[in-house]
């Protein structure tokens, strides 16, 4: 939130009637309920109160008597300044806390096109709700850092560059309730995976559940999108992410332009970056082979041409092709080429992936940090992220961006696909 040329009477204009202020202390009741012990919730709440060099007291606690039951806690907050407090709150919300004082929330007209007003609220991953004219609305099209806009009786997520001058921004903290996810207290699903991200973990075993997983999204009719990098190819998997595809595992690929080409690459000469496929060893000028790839994809006119005329016959994107399955290749400084279906506009990239992310239900990971972030920056909380790679730091990294409902498999993506392929046979 900003809060360039605010001063405290401003930032509080609406939140000052539920503070008390003694000696230039603030002041207030916080509420919230939820599995707040199996979550940890408790633990963090009391925490960032400490963290912000603010107090604590607990007025009311109640414990949840089944594992169905929520526990509910109501506390007073103290904090040295409004400034202080304002940060305190922020962030408490995000943990599913709230004042106790109920009233709309507020909102301010967008200045400019592509611009919210200084003091709008910028969301989290997590459900929230807005209160306007006495109701609680919903918001829709959950995500991190957009602003939200009132339109119509409806609560939306927007991004700040599709914000429109006039648009009624919610602005502040009141009238807005967040609802992070709870940890299952029977520990069914993917609570296997829940103690933090660890390479010593039973591979097999993880692969067995995240499997089962995808199994139920499929039969639900949900659908399961993959994010991949060109490690897939360059292990060796590539033939295994194929059956995934055949199969009907994969609803949606999304990828970069490396995955594209070094998965071409190896259909056109058996290589990937030079290197033999069968046998794990340099060709002769084989250096050259991803760029002849490019080039022979880009006199196509591209990869669906590509197959039409039968020039591309096997691989990832071929199968891609050839079962309908929706792709998205975002482009980045770096590209080689770029293949002519690799889209260079950021802006419309970013927009592309978050169509293909609609009513996903599961999204899969495979060795690219920078797309695995992009994609966990999208997806509200609720929805799965299992991100497999064989560096724990790239794991942590999309942890640490926000997506904590990222679980983490630690192990070589080749052998991951593999018995991914195999576990869903």
């Amino acid at each position: 939130m900003s809060r360039a040329g605010n001063g405290p009477a401003r930032m509080f204009g609406r939140l000052h009637g539920h503070l008390l202020i003694n000696d230039n202390a603030v002041t207030e009741i916080v509420e919230t309920e939820g599995h707040l012990i199996d979550s940890r919730l408790m633990t963090e709440i009391f925490d960032s109160v400490v963290r912000h060099g603010g107090s604590f007291e607990v007025l009311e606690f109640a414990i949840g008597r089944t594992n169905n039951d929520f526990s509910r806690l109501q506390m007073r907050v103290t904090a040295p300044t409004t400034a202080v407090m304002q940060d305190l709150l922020e962030e408490l919300l995000t943990f599913g806390c709230r004042t106790s004082a109920e009233s709309d929330a507020a909102l301010q007209p967008a200045p400019i096109d592509g611009c919210a007003p200084d003091d709008f609220y910028s969301t989290s991953n997590h459900r929230t709700w807005v209160r306007h004219a006495g109701e609680w609305l919903e918001v829709e099209r959950q995500r991190m850092d957009a602003a939200i806009v009132i339109e119509r009786g409806r609560a939306t997520c927007r991004k700040l560059r599709d914000l429109r001058a006039g648009d009624s921004v919610v602005c502040f903290l009141d009238g807005i309730r967040v609802v992070p996810e709870f940890r299952e207290r029977d520990r069914h699903g993917f609570a296997f995976m829940s103690g933090g991200i660890s390479s010593e973990r039973h591979v097999e075993t993880s692969v067995e559940r995240i499997a089962d997983m995808i199994r139920d999204v499929k039969s639900s009719g949900g659908r399961t999108a993959f994010v991949v990098g060109p490690v897939v190819v360059h292990t060796g998997a590539a033939s295994y992410f194929c059956d995934l595809v055949r199969r009907g595992y994969v609803d949606v690929l999304l990828a970069g332009n490396a995955l594209a080409v070094h998965d071409i690459e190896g259909a056109l000469y058996g290589t990937s970056l030079g290197i033999s496929l069968k046998t794990g060893v340099p060709v002769e000028g084989g250096h050259r082979h991803h760029m002849r790839a490019i080039n022979a994809i880009r006199r196509a006119g591209g990869i669906r041409p590509a197959v039409a005329s039968g020039l591309l016959t096997s691989g990832i994107m071929y199968e891609c092709v050839t079962q309908d399955i929706p792709y998205v290749l975002a482009g980045s400084i770096r590209d080689d080429g770029p293949l002519p279906d690799t889209l260079m506009d950021l802006v419309e990239a970013q927009d592309r992936y978050a169509e293909a992310l609609a009513n996903v239900r599961i999204a899969v990971v495979l060795s690219t940090m920078l797309h695995g972030i992009g994609v966990g920056n999208m997806l509200p909380s609720w929805i799965k992220v299992v991100c497999v790679d064989i560096n724990p730091s790239v794991v942590t990294k999309l942890v640490d961006r926000g997506s904590a409902q990222t679980m983490g498999v630690v192990t070589d993506t080749g052998l991951f696909v593999h018995q991914l392929a195999r576990k869903l046979l």
